[in-house]
C-alpha cells in the first residue's frame, strides 16, 4: 500500500515513482498543486478584506452556475478562469485595465481554493510576482462571514 502524506492544507501528496518509461517527470494533480503553492504566500479568509483594503485586485474565477448559486464576492471582479491570463498579463492586447500594474497583489479566488492555486501560479510566471489565491476558496469565506453572522 503506497504512503502518502497530507499536507497542511488537507491535500494527500504520493509521490509518482520516475521509472525509465517517465523521461518527462509527469506529475500527479496533487504534486502539481503543491509544487504551484511554493511560491504562494497564500491568504486566510479572515484576512481578504484587510487585503482588498490595502489595494489587492480580488478576482473571482467561479463560474457562474457557482456565483448564481452560492452569490457574489463583494468588491471582487469576475473574469473567466479560461480568459484570466489574457485579461491579467501586463504584455496582452485583451488585458483589463485594472491590471497595468505587475506589482500588485492579486488574489484569485475560486470555489474551493484548488484551481486558483493553480491559476496564480501561473499568473506569476507571467510576471505578476504578487498573485496568490484564498485558501479554501469561496466557501472558505461564506462560512466565516456565515459565523460572524
Amino acid at each position: 500500500m503506497e504512503q502518502c502524506p497530507i499536507s497542511d492544507d488537507g491535500v494527500r501528496i504520493c509521490q509518482r515513482s520516475r521509472g525509465s518509461g517517465d523521461p518527462l517527470g509527469i506529475l500527479t494533480i496533487d504534486q502539481l498543486l503543491l509544487e504551484s503553492r511554493i511560491g504562494l504566500e497564500r491568504v486566510a479568509a479572515s484576512d481578504l478584506e484587510r487585503e482588498m483594503a490595502a489595494g489587492a485586485l480580488v478576482v473571482d474565477t467561479r463560474p457562474a452556475e457557482q456565483r448564481d448559486r452560492d452569490g457574489d464576492l463583494p468588491g471582487a471582479v469576475v473574469i473567466d478562469r479560461n480568459v484570466l491570463e489574457w485579461r491579467l498579463d501586463p504584455s496582452s492586447p485583451h488585458r483589463l485595465p485594472i491590471a497595468g500594474d505587475p506589482a500588485r497583489r492579486i488574489v484569485v479566488v475560486c470555489n474551493q481554493g484548488y484551481s486558483s492555486s493553480l491559476a496564480a501560479h501561473t499568473l506569476q510566471r507571467l510576471g505578476l510576482t504578487r498573485a496568490t489565491d484564498l485558501i479554501g476558496g469561496f466557501q472558505a469565506w461564506a462560512a466565516l462571514r456565515k459565523q460572524s453572522d
